[in-house]
C-alpha cells in the first residue's frame, strides 16, 4: 500500500482522534461540573494540540527529531502565513489591544526563546522542564483572567460544551477512550509512513516536517478560521492562532524534551527559525494597520508563506 495513503490515512486518523478526545473528556468535564474556561484551559487546549504532542513525542522516541521539531515550527509557520492570511482574506480580523500588549509579545517571546534553547543544537531535559513549566504558568494567569471574566476567548467553548452536554456518561468515556486510541495509531501510521517517504524519495525528514506534516496537523485550526471567517465570526481568531503558537513551543517543544531530548539540526537554526521569528515579527505592524487584518494584510502573510514554500523546496 503507497506510504502517501497511509501517511494521510494516519492524519485522518490523528485528527479524528483529537476530535474524539476533546469531545469525550469535555462531556465528562461537565459533568464533573467544570466551567467553560477550565474546559477551555485544560481539555479543549490540550486536546486541540493533541495530534501535535504524539507526533513530535512519537518521531523523537524513534530517532526522528527533524519531524518533532519541523512539525512545530512549520505549524507556527503556517498558522500566522497560511491560516490568518487565508481568515484575513475571507474576513477582517478584528485586533484589541490587549492582544497585542499581551499575547502577541508572549509569542514573540516564546519563539526567540525557542531559538535560543536550540542554538546548542539540542533542546535537553532541563530545557524542557523550564518551557513547560513557562507553559503551566502561562495556563494559571489564563485561568486567572478567566475567573475575572476578562477571557473572552472562552465563550466560544460554552458553544462546544452544549454540544456534548446530551452525551452520556457511557458515550463520553467511550469517546475519550477511542480518542486516545486513534491518537496514537494516527502518529504511528504518520510518522512511520513520513520517515518512509524520506528514505525512498530523498526527501530531507526536515523538509516533511514543516511542510506535509506541520500543515496537517494545523488543520483543524486552518478549517475552523477559515469557517468563522466565512460567517464572519473572527473576533477570536487571532488569539486563538497565537494562543497555539505559545502551546506548540511550550507544551509540545517542552513534553517532548522531558521525555526524549530532541537534537536541533543547523538547516532549522540557519533557516526555518528565521522564518518563524520574520513571520512573527510581520505581524506587528499588519495588526496596527487599523486595528485589523482585512485582505491586504491576509494576502502579505498568505505571500509570505508561499515565500517560504518556494524557498524551502
Amino acid at each position: 500500500m503507497s506510504a502517501y495513503f497511509l501517511l494521510a490515512l494516519g492524519l485522518i486518523i490523528l485528527l479524528l482522534g483529537g476530535k474524539f478526545l476533546v469531545d469525550g473528556a469535555s462531556g465528562i468535564a461537565v459533568k464533573l461540573g467544570m466551567s467553560a474556561g477550565l474546559i477551555g484551559l485544560t481539555i479543549v487546549a490540550f486536546g486541540t494540540s493533541a495530534p501535535e504532542l504524539l507526533v513530535s513525542v512519537n518521531a523523537a522516541l524513534k530517532g526522528n527529531s527533524d519531524i518533532s521539531i519541523g512539525n512545530v515550527v512549520g505549524s507556527n509557520i503556517a498558522n500566522i502565513g497560511l491560516v490568518l492570511g487565508l481568515s484575513g482574506i475571507f474576513y477582517p480580523i478584528k485586533i484589541s489591544r490587549r492582544l497585542i500588549r499581551f499575547e502577541y509579545l508572549i509569542t514573540l517571546a516564546v519563539t526567540l526563546l525557542f531559538l535560543f534553547v536550540s542554538l546548542n543544537r539540542n533542546v535537553e531535559r532541563w530545557e524542557g522542564i523550564v518551557l513547560f513549566t513557562l507553559f503551566i504558568i502561562f495556563n494559571f494567569y489564563l485561568f486567572w483572567l478567566e475567573k475575572k471574566g476578562a477571557a473572552e476567548q472562552f465563550k466560544e467553548v460554552e458553544e462546544e460544551i452544549e454540544q456534548v452536554k446530551k452525551l452520556s456518561w457511557w458515550m463520553a468515556v467511550g469517546l475519550f477512550l477511542i480518542g486516545i486510541v486513534g491518537l496514537y495509531f494516527g502518529s504511528e501510521l504518520l510518522v512511520e509512513n513520513a520517515v518512509l517517504i524520506s528514505r525512498n524519495y530523498g526527501v530531507p525528514e526536515r523538509i516533511i516536517g514543516v511542510t506535509i506534516i506541520a500543515i496537517g496537523t494545523s488543520l483543524p485550526e486552518l478549517i475552523t478560521s477559515v469557517m468563522a471567517a466565512i460567517a464572519k465570526e473572527t473576533d477570536m481568531a487571532l488569539g486563538n492562532i497565537l494562543g497555539s503558537n505559545i502551546m506548540n513551543i511550550l507544551s509540545i517543544i517542552g513534553l517532548t524534551a522531558i521525555i526524549q531530548p530532541i537534537s536541533v539540526a543547523d538547516a532549522f537554526i540557519n533557516v526555518d527559525f528565521w522564518w518563524m521569528i520574520g513571520i512573527t515579527i510581520l505581524l506587528f505592524p499588519l495588526m496596527r494597520t487599523k486595528m485589523q487584518i482585512s485582505k491586504l494584510e491576509g494576502s502579505i502573510l498568505l505571500f509570505a508563506y508561499c515565500a517560504y514554500l518556494f524557498f524551502l523546496l
